[in-house]
């Protein structure tokens, strides 16, 4: 992330993550339209045991029939833990794993899941801005129950194109003046000056979770605020800069008593792969926070969307799937 930005991460519940969670076989419960192109999926296991705990902010990874693996927020309540809500928006640019929900998941249909995973953890704090976009509202839902419950100031902006795209309205409504609704077609783009105007001064934690330009945009102004204040999620990482260094670089694989060279265009999984070391990974694009590996020495060129600034500074620590060596030499603890 930017600087004055926090992924909000769990680092034992990633941790976890990267161990290899296992998957589980769920059946498709329940599947419902809630809105122009967003469909809510219910998630049981098949002989009606318990899920995994989870926390607000979670999500959980579909292994889809299609081939695809896709990451969706848990939108439901974290006490009923039976069934597991998800939200899903048909993409306009779908590549392959929205439209294969829409389309082809079906009522009783069974499905791979992994996970629940929480980079977007829900910090203790008396006062919150909770800003969403489009289907950026569904990790922010249990977020606002968890807040409502423990007595915080919160409020909710939530932009949309129009307001037939906007899911859960009927849920928000019953939070009253604490949720302001902003269907674009009728109230113009989000107002994040107004919106983000006294919150670093207020000493309240701003969560974000959106479209790309959302994010970014949200970002840009917290560029000042005190480290953490600003919380967001990317599930599709930012167009990469170009890499800091056009060059071959050595990595050297503590572990395995293995020297790979990684060339330009090619990724240290890639290249593990071939060399027979085994590497877990999932996203492929520096968002999940599967593939986080120890960095024992040597620069890194950090190009995901998942370590804090913080994390990218220590050095100690990289996405393998996306981020590369700054130097000529890393060394890792694979």
């Amino acid at each position: 992330m930017t600087t004055g930005t926090a992924t909000a991460r769990d680092d034992a519940a990633a941790a976890g993550a990267r161990a290899g969670e296992p998957e589980m076989l769920l059946r498709v419960a329940g599947k419902d339209a809630v809105a122009a192109g967003v469909v809510v999926l219910e998630l049981a296991a098949p002989d009606g045991r318990a899920l995994p705990d989870w926390a607000p902010g979670a999500h959980v990874e579909l292994v889809l029939g299609n081939g695809l693996t896709r990451q969706y927020s848990l939108c439901g309540d974290p006490r009923l833990n039976t069934v597991w809500r998800l939200g899903v928006l048909r993409e306009a640019d779908s590549r392959g794993g929205s439209a294969y929900v829409h389309d082809a998941l079906r009522v009783g249909d069974e499905v791979r899941v992994r996970g629940p995973r929480n980079n977007f953890v829900l910090a203790a704090a008396p006062r919150y801005v909770f800003v969403a976009g489009g289907i950026g509202i569904t990790p922010i839902l249990p977020m606002l129950a968890d807040a409502q419950r423990r007595g915080a100031d919160w409020r909710l902006c939530y932009g949309g194109r129009t307001r037939d795209s906007m899911a859960f309205l009927d849920e928000l409504a019953g939070y009253g003046d604490r949720v302001s609704v902003f269907p674009q077609d009728v109230s113009g783009p989000l107002d994040l000056d107004a919106i983000l105007d006294t919150a670093p001064a207020d000493g309240a934690l701003v969560y974000c979770c959106g479209p790309e330009g959302l994010l970014d945009a949200v970002t840009r102004r917290a560029a000042s605020w005190p480290p953490d204040t600003l919380r967001v999620e990317r599930f599709r990482n930012r167009t990469p800069a170009e890499p800091a260094r056009d060059a071959p670089f050595e990595v050297v694989c503590e572990m395995s008593g293995v020297t790979l060279l990684v060339e330009p265009g090619q990724t240290i999984v890639d290249v593990a792969e071939e060399a027979g070391i085994g590497v877990m990974y999932s996203c492929a694009e520096g968002t999940c926070g599967t593939c986080e590996t120890p960095v024992l020495d040597g620069p890194v060129d950090h190009r995901d969307a998942y370590l804090t600034g913080e994390q990218r500074a220590a050095g100690d620590r990289m996405m393998i799937c996306v981020s590369r060596g700054a130097g000529p030499r890393l060394v890792l603890d694979l």
